[in-house]
């Protein structure tokens, strides 16, 4: 055969079968090969793991040698599924903090002749390995390879036969999939990895996992800080964790329930189309054989394997009870799904009981206290993405939460409640705030997300009744950021000030992990259905999802009380009228600065925010409440007219009009030289550019359009002018506040007249609430062109009826801008 020939055959791989292709090719370069040969030669194991090698037994072996790292691999654990998750451990200044996930990714390990591959799995698209289509969707997930090993050496132990590769280089260099992300790449501009400033720290191997921690440089152009180094350092985490040879059961995910979930399109069902399936995060409860006749009579029983969280060596021993407390909350809701002692909490060993114990081994969820000044916990988990299974969790407890509960309680409490009155609590009051925090963690860590829903259900005259708040709390949710009882006021009595284990979580925990004995998770589906139809309409059992970007549905907010934001508002605002006259007392100390003066003054001023955001987003405002076909009703409905003129006004009295009991003066003059009117202007015009949203206005316009007597846009614009404006028609003094106020106004329409509303990008339509228009061709331009005719007329009339210069210079103002914008060429 013509040589040239036979080489381009075998490149194409056509009629020569691989053995013949490699036979010409060592007769062609008998050089080329032997050096390959050498380089890949699998040795003997004693010569690649020497006696200088240091070795930690678990998962798989990991051995040291100087910089290098090797993985020796026991032939059971080829092909077997294990879960990769990649966290930043420790992370530059401006790239928020640490622990939060930057990828998950199921893993497989596989032997290849002389490799070993490692392969990424995709369980996003599945079938059933019974049926025909199984074959279409495995050739359409063909599993990528991340990286490949040659082999070194192999290994008998007692036990297993072994496989040792080197992977110093999956850690060191720059595998995007196992490091910074490059989606996080593009805004610091991020150009490549730095060899000479990246390393291992440690490989750590445990009996269900393996904890990899690796510093990686990058060099950038725009790090977001100490840009003088042109580069950006992170430290990241990798967990390896074996999966479960057979997945847990699922339990099918249901949106009238808040769980957290995950889904897959699985193209085996009956369905005419390809049908995604959602399904619980939540941890493997079972009832243990002996205990089922038990369990189905009603006894409450111990799962074969409890939820356990340990207490972190790290945290003040003064707080770990109440921790522990806020953990084992959850039992009362576990009750209800059947089982006792479903949830435990331990403090972890100290070194001297056992050395070997750590946070990081997988077969341990702890609540880890980090010495850090952010003021926040989270609750994150790690899941099995076949099933749900939770794995482990991991609380982070950063230690400056306690500066946040502080403030919390300070501004929401301190009217009604002496224990919150000062910059420092007593340790019993400090420790029930704790208490409170982690038992919400906690619920994340089950399975549950935020539920804004929940407050709504109580009425906010029953919020300041002892007898009902001591037995119901301030929310049927602790889920709920339902923070503290702002709305009680002085004389009230005993009322609780905050939420505990409530009527939904219970509920929520018995639908997500009641055993249904017997049953396989298609056929629990209409007992599901069935338990969330005994609640249906009761508003206790509601779930209301976070929303993100525009808040559209006001009985589903952040931070909220009660079912009348208005009324609960003025609660609030009541409450802050008696504390700020106090702050200076409250917060003094002997040679101490004024720091916790300015700290809480505007924590007050925060506080305050919030009433008007929880007031704002009844105005156009839609209430969803999750139904499904065999349930009366609508799912969205707009608010009625008389709440949303009620906000109106509200609006009008609490802000715009100036509240001058914010202006404290003996205050201001301990805290800065300036700022107080500046700071006031940027609270009115934050909610005054709030509701002249174009999606705001949009849903205004629908509803006058689909509903009678709806309150609409024409509506609430003339409301708006008519407050913001209300000195022309008196010809009164305007004071520098309304002025900036009126001002802002003016420049808002003429945003309204000139921009477009800002679009979202596609992968994050799914998350951000957003109401479409089209502003140009919608009625949203002739009404502000109308409105600014209208006030043009009034501020006109206006200018000869005021005897102030000021106020005469600022309408004459106001003329010429609303000129510009009604004619810009003129």
């Amino acid at each position: 055969m013509n040589k040239s020939l036979l080489f381009k055959t075998c490149l194409i791989g056509i009629s020569l079968s691989l053995s013949s292709c490699a036979i010409f090719q060592k007769k062609q370069a008998p050089q080329a090969k032997a050096e390959t040969s050498k380089k890949g030669d699998i040795k003997d194991y004693k010569k690649v793991i020497t006696k200088d090698a240091k070795s930690d037994q678990g998962l798989f072996t990991v051995h040291q040698l100087d910089k290098k790292y090797f993985y020796e691999i026991p032939d059971t654990l080829f092909n077997r599924e294990m879960l990769m998750v990649t966290r930043i451990a420790k992370t530059a200044n401006g790239l928020g903090f640490g622990g939060g996930k930057q990828n998950t990714q199921v893993l497989r390990w596989q032997k290849k002749g002389d490799d070993v591959l490692l392969r990424v799995v995709s369980h996003e698209v599945v079938a059933a390995d019974s049926l025909p289509v199984h074959e279409a969707v495995v050739n359409s997930n063909f599993e990528p390879i991340l990286y490949s090993f040659p082999i070194k050496a192999f290994h008998k132990d007692s036990i297993n036969n072994n496989t040792v590769i080197e992977v110093t280089d999956l850690y060191k260099k720059d595998i995007a999939a196992l490091g910074f992300p490059q989606s996080r790449r593009k805004n610091y501009k991020i150009s490549r990895l730095d060899d000479d400033r990246s390393y291992i720290d440690t490989i750590r191997s445990f009996p269900k996992n393996i904890e990899v921690r690796h510093v990686k440089t990058y060099n950038a152009s725009q790090p977001p800080s100490n840009s003088a180094t042109g580069s950006i350092s992170l430290e990241f985490s990798n967990s390896m964790i074996l999966l479960p040879k057979t997945p847990m059961k699922r339990r099918y995910f249901d949106e009238r329930v808040g769980w957290f979930a995950r889904s897959q399109t699985d193209y085996g069902l009956s369905a005419q189309k390809s049908k995604e399936v959602t399904y619980l995060d939540r941890w493997k409860l079972e009832v243990k054989e002996e205990d089922k006749q038990k369990f189905l009579n009603g006894e409450l029983v111990e799962p074969k394997k409890q939820i356990v969280y340990y207490i972190d060596r790290a945290t003040p021993k003064q707080w770990v009870p109440y921790i522990k407390q806020g953990i084992e909350d959850w039992q009362v809701a576990f009750e209800a799904a059947g089982f006792k002692n479903a949830i435990i909490a331990k403090e972890a060993p100290s070194k001297e009981e056992d050395p070997d114990w750590s946070p990081e081994d997988v077969r341990y969820s702890v609540v880890r206290y980090l010495a850090s000044p952010i003021p926040n916990a989270n609750g994150p988990h790690v899941s099995d993405p076949r099933s749900g299974e939770i794995l482990e969790s991991d609380i982070n407890w950063y230690h400056n939460v306690m500066t946040l509960l502080r403030n919390w309680f300070f501004v929401q409490t301190a009217a009604i409640n002496e224990d919150a009155r000062g910059v420092e609590f007593k340790d019993e009051v400090m420790g029930r705030l704790i208490r409170f925090v982690s038992s919400h963690e906690v619920g994340h860590t089950l399975g549950l997300p935020h539920n804004m829903g929940s407050s709504v259900a109580y009425k906010v005259e029953d919020l300041r009744n002892p007898e009902f708040t001591e037995k119901y709390g301030t929310a049927p949710s602790i889920m709920d950021y339902a923070r503290f009882n702002y709305i009680a006021q002085p004389g009230d009595g005993d009322v609780a000030l905050m939420p505990n284990i409530g009527i939904y979580d219970k509920y929520s925990i018995s639908w997500g992990y009641r055993p249904i004995l017997d049953k396989s998770a298609k056929e629990e589906k209409p007992i599901l259905d069935e338990w969330i139809l005994e609640h249906a309409g009761n508003p206790m059992y509601r779930f209301g999802s976070q929303q993100s970007g525009s808040t559209i549905d006001p009985s589903s907010q952040t931070e909220d009380l009660g079912d009348d934001s208005m009324l609960a508002s003025e609660y609030g605002i009541k409450n802050l009228k008696r504390i700020v006259p106090n702050l200076i007392e409250w917060t003094a100390e002997d040679g101490k600065d004024y720091q916790d003066l300015d700290d809480l003054y505007k924590q007050i001023l925060s506080q305050y925010n919030r009433y008007m955001g929880h007031v704002t987003a009844n105005i156009g405002g839609v209430y969803e409440h999750y139904k499904t076909y065999d349930q009366e009703g609508a799912v969205y409905t707009h608010v009625d007219t008389e709440k949303q003129k009620r906000a109106m006004s509200f609006l009008q009295d609490q802000l715009f009009t100036t509240p001058e009991w914010l202006l404290d003066a003996s205050i201001f003059n301990k805290i800065e030289f300036d700022g107080s009117v500046e700071r006031l202007r940027s609270y009115q015009v934050r909610t005054l550019n709030n509701i002249l949203d174009f999606g705001r206005m949009a849903r205004l316009i629908e509803n006058e359009t689909i509903n009678e007597n709806a309150y609409g846009l024409l509506d609430m614009m003339s409301d708006l002018r008519s407050g913001v404006f209300s000195e022309l028609s008196r010809g009164n003094t305007i004071d520098i506040y309304r002025r900036n106020l009126q001002r802002a106004y003016v420049d808002r329409m003429a945003y309204l007249m000139k921009e477009k509303q800002n679009s979202i990008p596609s992968k994050y339509r799914n998350w951000i609430n957003h109401s479409d228009i089209n502003v140009e061709q919608s009625d949203i331009r002739p009404v502000v062109r109308a409105e600014l005719n209208n006030l043009k007329r009034e501020v006109q009339r206006a200018i000869g009826r005021t005897s102030d210069k000021m106020s005469r210079y600022h309408l004459q103002d106001l003329v010429e801008r609303i000129d510009i914008i009604l004619d810009p060429r003129g």
